[in-house]
């Protein structure tokens, strides 16, 4: 059994694709516009965030052109953004990723996207099954890495026909930005195996994500090559565990019947292994959402994709994480409503007791008066109780 990775990176989400204060109403949304992503992207970089995750899709605004207007706009926070094989070719793929590698300084990483909503894969003029659109994502990653490290490709195969396909720009990080990946398929695990730097799976019950880390891991090393893992989450932390079901039962409270059987029909119709799982997990039941200590599946109601958040108070949501680490993974992304605020209160609640192989900024002024928080009645600063220390 492999040792359990002693380090993490914890990244966070800019919602593209909408943000509220509840799940299936237009009541407490927000306009996603670039200033509050911005507010969004900011924050998770002054609290120390690895990297921020920005999800693709028609639903959803252009991750590369967000991640390119944010990057100038930020320090150190890494954009994981989606490339679509099928959607555009391996060849122009690498040249963007290079340009946003080198114009963010190294912060780029990639997530590689198959689609699994064959309605919306027809809007975009893919018209391939499961299999072949795997079949599609292997040969253009083939093509993709070889032009991202330095080679000039000559390709004639099935999907693509390359004739001197070369950089002249290269990316910043050699050989190429690191490759991420989900697909819980079979076929998906074994393109990933053979093609990608970390495998992410939703946030499936621990014993089930042990399952398929064992499973990615034993196809990769008959490949001879080496996979590390992450998982997708959402989080509501708060103080105490009372506050954050509430808290969890709020953000679904406006959400009917009606609603949650209209988004479990979208669901249904796609071909995604992981939606499936996903929704088997719940299947559009309330009364059926705690699904694993600390980890619920109200946001699967009504959300496609990850569709799952630990709940609890700050040592619970700890724990929960540290049961994922044992198990192998070393990459958390998480999200929680509205992002700007929750941003927040992981970041203080939380990230700064974990085991992170990333820096959080010291948060203090220029001149070190140290934290404390508001002047009481604007005329001293509150003392911290040796009970708080």
């Amino acid at each position: 059994m492999p040792a359990a990775p002693e380090k993490i990176n914890v990244f966070w989400f800019l919602p593209t694709h909408g943000d509220s204060r509840y799940l299936g109403t237009p009541l407490g949304g927000r306009n996603v516009d670039l200033a509050y992503l911005r507010q969004v992207a900011q924050a998770a970089d002054a609290l120390g965030y690895y990297g921020v995750l920005l999800p693709t899709g028609r639903s959803c605004e252009d991750s590369w052109v967000v991640a390119s207007a944010l990057a100038p706009l930020t320090e150190k926070l890494r954009f994981l953004v989606a490339v679509r094989p099928g959607l555009l070719s391996p060849t122009l793929a690498a040249r963007m990723t290079a340009t946003l590698d080198r114009i963010s300084n190294g912060r780029l990483l990639i997530n590689v996207v198959t689609g699994g909503d064959p309605i919306e894969n027809k809007g975009d003029g893919i018209h391939l099954s499961h299999e072949d659109r795997y079949a599609v994502t292997e040969e253009f990653l083939d093509i993709y890495k070889k032009v991202l490290s330095g080679q000039t490709v000559d390709h004639k195969g099935r999907h693509f026909d390359i004739e001197d396909g070369r950089l002249l720009f290269p990316p910043v990080q050699t050989p190429h930005p690191p490759l991420y990946f989900g697909g819980s398929s079979g076929v998906g695990q074994q393109v990933a195996a053979r093609t990608i730097d970390k495998y992410l799976t939703w946030g499936e019950p621990p014993e089930e994500v042990a399952g398929k880390i064992a499973e990615v891991r034993k196809l990769a090393e008959d490949a001879g090559r080496d996979v590390t893992f992450g998982i997708r989450l959402h989080v509501i932390v708060r103080e105490t565990a009372s506050e954050a079901w509430q808290a969890a039962d709020d953000l679904i409270r406006h959400v009917d019947d009606a609603t949650i059987e209209a988004a479990q029909k979208v669901f249904s119709r796609m071909d995604s292994a992981g939606q499936r799982r996903m929704s088997a997990l719940h299947g559009g039941r309330r009364d059926r959402l705690e699904v694993a200590p600390n980890l619920w599946a109200g946001v699967g109601l009504v959300r496609g994709g990850a569709g799952t958040a630990l709940v609890g108070d700050p040592g619970q949501v700890r724990a929960r994480i540290e049961e994922y680490r044992r198990i192998g993974i070393d990459s958390f992304i998480f999200s929680g409503y509205p992002h700007l605020e929750e941003a927040y209160r992981f970041g203080e609640l939380v990230m700064p007791h974990l085991p992170l192989n990333h820096v959080i900024p010291a948060r203090q002024a220029p001149i070190d008066t140290g934290s404390f928080g508001e002047s009481i009645a604007g005329d001293h600063r509150p003392a911290l109780k040796v009970s708080q220390s």
